[in-house]
């Protein structure tokens, strides 16, 4: 998805653009069926989704607004309640499935006259230092660029071969993902409970069904995949307290382990990572691939300026400004959902005094549940031009 934006980012600006992709997204499948991995995506990665061409693409197949988002703590009855009406917005943002994002940005490079797709295809082996960076494809072609960014993923391959480390840790949580049809509808309204081994997520799908992020620990979550349909039902209908009353069906269900990624550098000779290859964060609050659309936005900004000046791409000085406007912005995010995390994963009883307390006092507070809001729906701060009124800055 990450990828997909910038380059349609990319090409928009005339620039030459290769994309090196392994296989071709699904572009066919039931509506009857949600994809196991959806995306909350935030007005800012709606702006740019929009500024793209491909939001309206999206909402033909499947875009889900939640209006609202409900929040509560498992040991206390401390819960917090948002509505989007509160700051005069429609909504808070799109649960949206990634096969749909993903098939609108692929459909729309496929238009595209200056970006040539090598797939499937993956990268071999990769040259830095000479006069351009090169990468040789398992196909055995080669590509020489400017500029090579890498959106592949964790596991990025591109991050291997340019040297650049990784530190983080295991959550010590595995996150549970399905889709289930609750009894009671959940009038577009987002709920996560937390619970000591993790937080539970209900999202809204708008034929009425939910997509679940059940995250808890390793053995709980080995239990709960070895259930029947039915008595997993159960068992997450005890979880959610039966908030949508009882849950009567699951389809199918994965499993992954959580873990906190973030890499030294976000830059080599001739190389920049975007995305998850760059960092990887806990899902409780959603922000994963908004952070990977942002790094998109402020690369397509920093690549747009450098062009106009003459400047090489994959000049050290271009690079080390997208390191700077996205490395520290991503670290606070990490430190923040970690505290989180810290904070509502565990049982300890002064520490669920404070986040209910805590709970309890962001809903009465006007001012600091508006700013809340607004950040996570990244409102706030500086924002590249994707982000806000490209297309207006285009326009004039």
């Amino acid at each position: 998805m990450v990828g997909g934006a910038l380059g349609c980012a990319l090409s928009q600006q005339g620039l030459r653009v290769a994309l090196v992709e392994q296989c071709e997204p699904a572009a066919g499948w039931s509506r009857d069926e949600v994809d196991l991995r959806v995306s909350a995506l935030t007005r800012a990665s709606q702006c740019i989704l929009e500024n793209l061409g491909v939001w309206h693409r999206m909402a033909e197949m499947r875009i889900t607004p939640y209006r609202g988002m409900y929040v509560w703590d498992a040991t206390g009855s401390g819960s917090i309640a948002f509505d989007a009406a509160e700051i005069g917005e429609p909504d808070l943002g799109h649960i949206v499935e990634n096969r749909v994002t993903q098939l609108a940005l692929w459909e729309r490079l496929s238009q595209s006259d200056n970006l040539h797709k090598f797939c499937p295809d993956s990268v071999h082996r990769m040259e830095l230092g000479g006069e351009q960076p090169w990468l040789e494809l398992s196909s055995g072609k080669r590509i020489a660029s400017q500029l090579i960014v890498a959106a592949d993923g964790a596991n990025s391959k591109v991050r291997e071969l340019a040297g650049i480390a990784t530190s983080g840790w295991s959550y010590n949580q595995h996150a549970i993902v399905a889709t289930v049809q609750p009894e009671k509808h959940h009038g577009e309204i987002a709920r996560q409970r937390f619970m000591p081994t993790g937080p539970l997520a209900l999202l809204p799908i708008n034929d009425g069904s939910c997509s679940i992020v059940w995250s808890t620990l390793p053995a709980q979550a080995e239990y709960l995949m070895q259930l029947d349909g039915p008595e997993f039902c159960r068992e997450l209908e005890s979880a959610s307290e039966s908030v949508l009353g009882a849950i009567e069906k699951v389809g199918p269900r994965g499993v992954f382990p959580l873990a906190r990624r973030h890499t030294d550098r976000y830059i080599a000779e001739g190389v920049a990572l975007i995305g998850d290859a760059a960092h990887g964060i806990h899902p409780l609050a959603g922000q994963g691939v908004n952070l990977g659309f942002l790094d998109a936005a402020v690369m397509a900004d920093l690549l747009r300026d450098a062009a106009a000046a003459g400047r090489p791409l994959g000049g050290w000085a271009t690079l080390r400004r997208y390191e700077r406007a996205r490395k520290g912005n991503n670290l606070e995010m990490l430190t923040l959902m970690d505290l989180f995390k810290q904070l509502f994963s565990n049982d300890h009883q002064a520490l669920s005094l404070v986040r209910n307390l805590g709970l309890d006092l962001a809903d009465a507070s006007g001012p600091l549940k508006h700013f809340l809001m607004r950040r996570a729906m990244g409102l706030t701060g500086e924002l590249p031009l994707l982000a806000g009124q490209y297309s207006q800055a285009l326009k004039r």
